[in-house]
């Protein structure tokens, strides 16, 4: 009786795939040591400050208004970390604040009251974001193009809603929120916000179908697609999350400013950019950090804080901003070459 025959075995030649998880270790290990390097860069710089200006660095009021500033430009970067993960970019974030701060702030739109400019702040957001979804995913546009068109146009509807006046804000709610008597435990409002959707956004990329679908594509679209990703659906929800933390950020900044302007979030993308590429996520796409990115705002706060304080000049912090960047890159260039 003949006996039932195996299939041949192929040796290709290469040695084994490394362990799973000996591979997840690595990364973890990779990871920490990101992060610890960003703390001890922040560690730094409240030393540099403390040295400098003791009194003023140091104090409560100083320190609360850092975290303060920080949490507007870094709920924009919590979104922008989903979107450069992805393998995308979204250069109109800052122009998508202003247009919502200012929408939000009309006389037409305070007469609702709190819900109706928070309503109008977040629904404009994520009508923008709607919008470079849309023209990304089944427009077929390249990210830079579509939301550099959505940067030029969200500025001059900015702009035209202004006619280039200062929106001031009259809701007292508004206003309460960005008081002292406000905070809880000595922290403001707005920083509670940004904890909670650091926490969110952390919880989403890492624990989340979501978030590794969102590595999956920044890694590999064709291979995502293959896998039974929808892809194209996938990248609009990136961008609608995206539109939705700018909505959210232009709210935290009327608080903060009291007003709407068409100037708001000037440079924003820039920030939210860099700071995500100095917290260590891939600009290629494929990896991304809600930690490091929320380290690289601190970082980015930190340091402006620091220079104003001794009246340094801005061009020279923008200098040093370019250093940190360029540095930043080199670093993840040198590391993807190792990997």
């Amino acid at each position: 009786m003949t006996q039932p025959v195996s299939p041949p075995r192929y040796d290709s030649g290469k040695a084994p795939a490394a362990d799973p998880p000996h591979a997840w270790r690595t990364l973890a290990g990779r990871a920490d040591l990101r992060t610890l390097s960003l703390l001890g860069v922040l560690a730094v710089l409240i030393l540099i400050g403390g040295i400098t200006k003791p009194d003023e660095f140091l104090d409560t009021r100083n320190l609360q208004l850092v975290l303060t500033q920080a949490s507007v430009i870094g709920v924009v970067t919590v979104g922008m970390t989903f979107v450069i993960t992805s393998g995308g970019i979204d250069l109109s974030v800052g122009a998508i604040v202003a247009l919502a701060s200012v929408w939000a702030t009309t006389v037409a739109t305070q007469e609702y009251g709190f819900a109706g400019i928070l309503f109008a702040a977040v629904a404009v957001g994520v009508g923008c974001g709607l919008v470079n979804g849309l023209l990304v995913a089944y427009g077929g546009m390249v990210p830079f193009i579509a939301t550099l068109a959505m940067l030029a146009s969200a500025r001059g509807l900015a702009l035209q809603i202004t006619d280039g006046r200062t929106q001031i804000v009259t809701i007292d709610s508004v206003l309460s929120l960005g008081e002292r008597d406000a905070y809880v435990l000595g922290v403001p409002p707005l920083v509670l916000v940004f904890g909670l959707v650091t926490v969110i956004g952390w919880l989403v990329l890492n624990r989340t179908t979501f978030g590794r679908r969102t590595v999956a594509v920044g890694g590999n679209a064709e291979a995502a697609r293959l896998a039974g990703i929808d892809v194209r659906r996938q990248r609009l929800y990136l961008y609608l999350l995206s539109g939705l933390c700018c909505g959210i950020a232009a709210f935290l900044l009327i608080i903060l400013a009291g007003s709407g302007q068409n100037t708001n979030g000037n440079l924003y993308e820039l920030d939210a950019i860099a700071a995500a590429i100095i917290g260590g996520t891939l600009l290629s796409g494929g990896r991304g950090t809600i930690t490091g990115s929320v380290l690289g705002v601190l970082i980015f706060t930190t340091i402006t804080d620091i220079f104003a304080l001794n009246n340094l000049q801005s061009d020279v912090q923008q200098i040093a901003k370019g250093a940190i960047i360029v540095a930043a890159v080199l670093v993840q260039r040198r590391t993807a070459s190792t990997t």
